[in-house]
């Protein structure tokens, strides 16, 4: 269960939190929320693909194995991937608005926060160490990045440029994996808009992603060596 409150250097000076990577810090996930400007770091090594959120509407994700509870790139305490996705590095830390300002939070019961080890946020004299003010340009990014989502996700539904798709893949040991529930981007219909179309998507920054969704994809065939090589060591 989380325990989200509102970061301070009074009651939380003495607080140290995990960094590094591995299963029991939280790392062991299907996949991770991204957005637009991420786009581009992001699809050198995960599928970027679409799906609903718990109020219905599309969400970017990059895609780190073929099944829940399933991360391929995590390998012992390495992730095995020069990017890491924002989403993953701002753990346990999140942004809260009040009005205009956003505040800082971290959640005391997230793994990398609940054993009391790990790297201090705030100096003896109370100030930010040097590795609270990276988690912050990390969540400043990432804040800025999710609310500009919905502009992107309105665009490509304007067009309807998403598709549902299905991946059947048949692995080395003969057993067969279907991942399902997610959507991509419709090609054939991108390529079928009209220059006017095409034109405003760039206008609005939206043609670029677009790309690097199409371009991710080919990750798909890293994910299915991955999980060859994964279950052709544990037998």
């Amino acid at each position: 269960m989380s325990q989200h409150v509102l970061l301070n250097n009074i009651e939380h000076r003495a607080l140290r939190v995990r960094a590094g990577h591995g299963a029991a810090l939280g790392d062991a996930v299907m996949r991770a929320l991204t957005f637009p400007a991420e786009f581009r770091d992001v699809q050198a090594h995960y599928p970027i693909v679409f799906a609903r959120d718990g109020e219905g509407r599309f969400v970017p994700l990059a895609l780190f194995g073929l099944q829940e509870g399933e991360n391929l790139f995590l390998d012992g305490e390495r992730w095995d991937a020069t990017y890491v996705p924002l989403s993953v590095r701002r753990q346990p830390f999140l942004v809260g608005v009040s009005g205009e300002e956003r505040l800082l939070h971290v959640d005391l019961e997230h793994p990398r926060a609940r054993d009391g080890g790990g790297e201090p946020l705030f100096h003896d004299h109370g100030g930010a160490t040097e590795f609270l003010e990276r988690v912050k340009s990390v969540l400043l990014a990432l804040h800025d990045g999710v609310v500009a989502t919905p502009a992107f996700i309105d665009a490509l539904l304007e067009h309807g440029l998403l598709e549902s798709f299905v991946l059947d893949v048949k692995l080395d040991d003969g057993s067969h994996n279907r991942l399902a529930g997610f959507h991509t981007i419709d090609e054939a219909r991108l390529q079928a808009l009209s220059g006017d179309a095409l034109e405003r998507l760039a206008r609005d920054g939206h043609l670029l992603p677009v790309y690097m969704v199409l371009a991710s994809m080919s990750r798909f065939r890293d994910l299915i060596e991955r999980t060859n090589r994964r279950r052709a060591s544990a037998r």
